[in-house]
């Protein structure tokens, strides 16, 4: 069973968040934590609580299960853009440029690889019948 976790409003623009979240797509729970936690980028620690978080609403999830066992990993990563603060900076000649100050939101999901497989035999078996009905 997948969990979900969402980060909302992170001053950090959409662009340079995106650098931090591909690395960890697709990867297992506990390489991920080891890669945030070496990642020189500023969006990592945010990151990097995001994932915990996600791996705590798995275990409100499944109770009966240890987090060890479930071989969890990063099914789904993705950086929205938020709203952007627009301030101005003063210019020569008396005239303003614009400043954007982005922010993003970030979603994450993590599932388990026993999940996933049933979930793809089962698309596989059905695709498979359905051919051989035709």
């Amino acid at each position: 069973m997948e969990a979900v976790a969402k980060l909302n409003n992170v001053p950090i623009a959409p662009r340079k968040m995106r650098l931090v979240v591909d690395t960890i797509r697709g990867q297992k729970v506990s390489h991920a934590l080891n890669l945030l936690k070496f990642e020189a980028k500023s969006g990592a620690p945010l990151i990097e609580k995001l994932l915990l978080s996600a791996l705590a609403n798995w275990e409100a999830k499944n109770p009966d299960e240890a987090i060890e066992d479930a071989d969890l990993f990063v099914k789904e990563v993705f950086v929205t853009q938020g709203r952007t603060l627009k301030r101005f900076r003063p210019a020569p000649q008396g005239r303003a440029h614009r400043i954007r100050k982005r922010s993003n939101h970030v979603t994450l999901v993590v599932d388990s690889f026993s999940n996933t497989l049933l979930d793809e035999v089962e698309e596989v078996e059905t695709e498979v019948t359905e051919q051989s009905d035709n």
